[in-house]
């Protein structure tokens, strides 16, 4: 982190929680570096273990997509990141997602688009990798962060650092909940987001749940 960089909340949608925590000083750089690497290892193990996929669902209301996902119990199919209101990825195996896209269209959704990806991020089917990561994360040193973050599995400002490693470790099997997240940290008193790294995608999402806030890019 730079000397003049100090935000007073932070928050990184799936991935990019491990940039938040480098962030807020809770992770050092090389060890954020090191669980990159580990996670994109044990996740790719798992997409070889069972062969699944995730589809962007566009103009259907989130009740509604976790209704038809909660409908399909013979496959594997569950929303995996809540982007902005009308904007929810699904995961699941191949036949699940197969079947939830023509149940989303039969629903009104304007898209039911089936994304080129390697596997079932934030499902279930993430299990083993789960596994591999909690081990990783476990022997990962943390420390006292400068401030809160918003994490994908909790939504609501954390600090304490073994909550921080629990939701950590959990977010591999649950979905990214960004809408929430976004959504509580306005509450909390977010008027500017910056997005850190190329492209301005968050910027996007963030303008699409709160119209309001200001947004830039680092």
């Amino acid at each position: 982190t730079t000397p003049d960089f100090a935000p007073d909340m932070v928050a990184g949608h799936s991935l990019g929680e491990l940039s938040a925590l480098v962030a807020n000083g809770a992770l050092a750089f090389e060890d954020g570096l090191n669980l990159v690497y580990q996670r994109a290892l044990a996740m790719q193990e798992a997409c070889e273990i069972n062969p699944s996929t995730m589809a962007a669902i566009l103009g259907l209301a989130d009740e509604k997509v976790e209704e038809i996902c909660a409908g399909i119990s013979e496959e594997v199919v569950v929303p995996a990141n809540y982007n902005c209101p009308g904007q929810l990825v699904i995961s699941g195996s191949n036949k699940g997602i197969e079947l939830a896209c023509e149940k989303m269209k039969e629903a009104g959704a304007k898209r039911a688009l089936p994304l080129p990806v390697g596997g079932a991020f934030h499902s279930p089917l993430m299990e083993p990798a789960r596994e591999k990561l909690q081990k990783a994360i476990e022997a990962t040193t943390f420390h006292t962060p400068s401030c809160p973050v918003y994490q994908n599995v909790s939504t609501t400002a954390v600090t304490e650092i073994s909550e921080i490693k629990a939701n950590l470790i959990a977010q591999l099997t649950a979905p990214v909940k960004w809408t929430q997240s976004v959504q509580n940290m306005v509450a909390d008193g977010a008027v500017e987001f910056i997005e850190c790294g190329p492209g301005k995608v968050l910027q996007g999402l963030v303008k699409k749940i709160h119209p309001e806030a200001e947004v830039s890019g680092l």
